[in-house]
């Protein structure tokens, strides 16, 4: 069954999850923010939000995970909106509707994708016509993962998140999700890092297939993962319940975790990845879902 289209006026904008398939820490600045190598790309699961016109600025947060989500002014959709309506010169108004489908402090970027869907979404609505510089520039005061989201296509990230270029076409691939349920704070992990620095490692290739791309990112990996595992030993556990799923090709932790992800050839070993984990662990979140280099392919 088609979804209907919105109402005239209002505009629905999908935020999906981000996917550091690797994350490389190259080190470290005076002022004490990381520099990063990282290969980000996109799921096919992702919150969605609803933008319409309204007398005055409102967030209504709804879904699985609206618990975890502040409503008030921290709130970094209601920031987004803050931010954009004061450099374009305009008054901050509308109702916005946010339907919070990826958990929160997981890796998946879903604050900062909520985030950019708001910039997208403001912007048309509102009429702005911000140089894309400007807005990227309004990204990056938000967070480091923004930046990437707003352009959600699948990027090399560099420096402290604003330094982007376009990776390389990415093969059709599959993945299985898996959060242990334990949100974990993206300060915590980096101040428990040390000097664990690598190496930047990005490619120019496009990887043909699932495989090809797994053998890539084998001599890569995440740098935050043992910083992690520390503080939450439960990734060790998705982990080890990725690596004996039937047909992964590579199992890895996204972004600062916790969340983890699988990565398969055929969409069916990664639904049953995720079903049989999901069965195994009750208490966790996982999820079947393509691999996307352009987001704007994935349905809202």
């Amino acid at each position: 069954m088609e979804t209907e289209p919105p109402p005239p006026g209002v505009i629905v904008v999908s935020a999906p999850a981000k996917i550091n398939l690797y994350l490389h820490v190259t080190g470290r600045r005076r002022d004490g923010y990381h520099l990063l190598d990282s290969l980000v790309a996109f799921a096919g699961i992702q919150d969605r939000l609803v933008i319409g016109p309204g007398d005055d600025l409102r967030l209504l947060i709804e879904g699985r995970f609206s618990g975890a989500v502040p409503a008030g002014p921290g709130n970094i959709v209601l920031r987004a909106a803050g931010l954009l309506a004061e450099a374009a010169g305009v008054k901050a108004r509308a109702r916005i509707d946010l339907v919070k489908r990826l958990p929160v402090s997981a890796g998946l970027g879903g604050g900062s994708a909520d985030a950019a869907a708001a910039l997208r979404g403001l912007s048309t609505l509102w009429g702005v016509g911000l140089a894309e510089d400007d807005l990227l520039a309004l990204a990056l005061d938000l967070g480091a993962d923004v930046p990437v989201c707003l352009g959600a296509k699948a990027a090399f990230m560099g420096g402290i998140g604003g330094d982007l270029e376009a990776a390389p076409p990415l093969p059709e691939a599959w993945l299985a999700l898996v959060n242990p349920g334990r949100p974990l704070a993206t300060a915590a992990v980096f101040g428990n890092l040390g000097s664990a620095y690598s190496a930047p490692a990005r490619f120019a290739e496009a990887p043909p297939d699932a495989p090809a791309l797994a053998a890539l990112l084998e001599t890569r990996d995440n740098g935050l993962t043992e910083a992690a595992r520390e503080l939450e030993p439960a990734i060790g556990e998705a982990l080890s319940a990725l690596e004996q799923s039937p047909g992964v090709l590579l199992a890895r932790m996204t972004g600062s975790g916790a969340t983890c992800f699988g990565l398969f050839s055929q969409q069916g070993a990664a639904a049953e990845a995720a079903s049989k984990i999901a069965a195994a662990h009750p208490r966790w979140w996982a999820r079947p879902a393509a691999l996307a280099g352009d987001a704007g392919a994935l349905r809202v």
